[in-house]
């Protein structure tokens, strides 16, 4: 979604998203990013942009994000993801997944 309209305000709102992000990583959510949190807002709270929309509610948005709202929109999103074993054949990921015997010393 590379041409939203909000994409112009991206750079002014770094910081918030940058504060936002780091927040998460106190939390303990550190792998989240900055291209996360914009997926997020882009997809999820901005589906339906406003004409003439002030920078401050852009900031309120990125601020407000509930890391709840945002961990549930990811869980849903990577099981839309495509499915990594479908070149796997049956019986290579039967191997794959099965337990390796227990050697005995």
């Amino acid at each position: 979604m590379g041409n939203h309209p909000y994409i112009e305000h991206k750079e002014m709102l770094r910081p918030a998203l940058i504060s936002k992000m780091e927040e998460f990583h106190v939390f303990g959510y550190n792998e989240v990013t900055v291209e996360e949190i914009w997926d997020y807002l882009i997809h999820k709270v901005w589906k339906k942009p406003q004409d003439h929309i002030r920078t401050y509610q852009l900031v309120s948005d990125v601020l407000s994000i509930n890391i709840g709202h945002f961990m549930n929109h990811s869980t849903i999103e990577a099981f839309k993801s495509p499915n990594l074993f479908a070149d796997i054949n049956n019986e290579d990921l039967q191997e794959l997944l099965q337990p390796k015997p227990k050697s005995t010393k």
